[in-house]
Parts: structure tokens; sequence; C-alpha cells
């Protein structure tokens, strides 16, 4: 009798052993746990879409809807010169938005952070107000500014610079400034966040040795502040590639661009197959615009800091 109890108490032990185990680890890996959450959502919402829309590229349906087999026909159809040509006028529109929300977001970051002082909060504020209110809101917007009797062809014309008005509207230029308001604050604010953490006794000790304020700037700062630079690249290049309310409203549907190609293509049931497949080609290629444009920030890179006079050297 007493070694029943002995084995039922000794049993009783080891499972409160194991429970107590049990909660140790699970409250040591709950930090982890709770880390994998993100990859999970993006594997059910990113990665399995992405894959079922490769295989439906693969496709063929029957007149009813149904599996029909397996081609590549509809690779074929979309691999001509013409679909080239909005892939082209997507990767030139995305990459001329870029350089130009670099060229003003970064002397504009740069003089937030150094130059505004007491006004930093206030600047920034007003560069992320535009966010408040919806996107199309902003379009229409814009109409009245550079319609024909809009306010700059009045200011304009005021001021005597033209005699009669300007079309503005269903142009390049329009396309081009609207892309550029819009992504701007994309390509800012990164770079204002990696100037706001920058070590400004760097600056003082490339001055201390003699360089100026151009040799701290090309051979100090901006490399310092490539991988902002690189993000806010990678943040205006990529969704300003795949752009289309932006040119289907402001360009008036003159040049066809990839959103708005895939867009028509997926409305229609027997067309959505093309879609699908212009789709696919069209990640490829912006894939591959991604792996060119990493080497050459890399080789520029190299260049500021000396890097490639040195190696030869």
């Amino acid at each position: 009798m007493t070694g029943a109890v002995e084995k039922k108490f000794g049993a009783l032990i080891k499972s409160e052993k194991k429970k107590s185990a049990f909660w140790k680890r699970l409250k040591k890996e709950f930090p982890f746990a709770i880390g994998v959450t993100p990859f999970v959502w993006q594997f059910f919402f990113f990665y399995l879409p992405l894959l079922i829309l490769v295989t439906s590229s693969f496709i063929k349906l029957s007149k009813t809807g149904h599996f029909e087999s397996f081609t590549i026909d509809h690779f074929k159809a979309v691999l001509t010169p013409t679909y080239f040509g909005v892939i082209r006028n997507s990767l030139s529109l995305g990459f001329i938005t870029t350089v130009i929300c670099l060229f003003i977001g970064f002397p504009l970051a740069y003089s937030i952070v150094f130059h505004s002082g007491r006004l930093k909060n206030l600047l920034l504020f007003l560069l992320i107000i535009p966010f408040w209110t919806n996107f199309i809101l902003h379009i229409y917007a814009w109409f009245f500014v550079l319609e024909k009797h809009g306010f700059i062809n009045n200011l304009l014309i005021q001021f005597g610079c033209i005699t009669h008005p300007i079309h503005f509207l269903n142009t390049h230029f329009s396309i081009l400034l609207m892309m550029v308001y819009f992504y701007l604050p994309f390509m800012v604010l990164p770079i204002f966040a990696s100037l706001e953490r920058f070590d400004n006794s760097l600056m003082e000790a490339s001055y201390d040795l003699g360089a100026n304020k151009s040799q701290t700037l090309r051979r100090i700062l901006i490399p310092v502040s490539m991988n902002a630079i690189r993000s806010g690249i990678y943040l205006v290049f990529i969704p300003a590639f795949g752009e289309f309310v932006i040119p289907e409203l402001m360009g008036g549907s003159k040049d066809l661009f990839i959103g708005n190609v895939i867009s028509l293509f997926v409305m229609d049931h027997h067309t959505a197959p093309l879609g699908i497949a212009f789709t696919v080609i069209s990640v490829t290629a912006l894939l591959l615009s991604l792996v060119v444009l990493h080497l050459a920030l890399g080789k520029i890179t190299q260049i500021l800091v000396g890097g490639l006079k040195s190696r030869r050297a």
C-alpha cells in the first residue's frame, strides 16, 4: 500500500515538474513566437497569393471557366514589342520620379534637420499632413490648379509671363508633377530619420582635417546616410513603377503603363490570364531593375568615399 502511494506521489511530482518546465520554456520562447507572427501573415497574404498568381499564369481555362491544361500561350501573347514598350514607360516614369524626389528630398531633409531650428517639428508636420486626406482629393485639387483657367495659368497671365493659357492637364508634365508631389514624402522621411541621428562630431572632425563643406557632404554625410537614401529610393521607385491612378487621371490615358494594362486585362474574365502573365513579366522586370539599382548604388557609394581609387592604387 505504501509503495503504491509513493509511486502515485512520484508520478504527480514528475507531472508538476513537466508542467513547470513547459511554462518556463513557453515564457522563454514567447518573444520569438510573437516575432514569427508577421512572417505567418506575410506567407498567407503575400507569398501564397503570389504563388497562386504565378501558377494561374500557366493555366488554360475552358469556355466554361474550368481548368483545361497548362500552357505558355499567355506569355507568348504578351511578349511583344508593344508590351515591352509599356514596361519601358513604367520603368522610365518610376526612374525619373525617383531621381527628382531624391534631388529635392535630400536637400529638403538636410535643411529641416540642420537649419530649421525650432521649426523642425512644424516643417515635418507640414510634410506629413497631406497623408491625412484622401489621395483622390489630391488629384482633383490639382485639376483646379492646372486647368486652363486654374491658379497657375491665372497667375502667369497676371504677371505677364504668358498671354494665352497653357494646356497643363493630360500631359507628361502633369503626370510627373503629381508623381513627385505624392511620392516626395516617402523619400524625405527615411533620409530625415537618418540625418537626425547623424553624429555631428564627424562633420567637425572633417572640417578640422581641412575638408570643405562639399568634401564633407560627399565623403561623410552622403555615404553615412546611404542606407536611408537606398530605402527612400526603393519606397519611391517600386510603387511608382506600378502606379496607374495618376497616369490614368492626370494623363488622360494617352500613354499606357503597367497598372493600366493589368487593370484592363483583369477586368475581363476572358483576358484575365493574359493580365496575370503580364503581371509576372512586369514583376520580373521590376526585380531585375532593383538588382541593377542596388549594384549601381553600391558603386556610387564606393566612388563617393574614394574606394575605387584606393583599389586601383
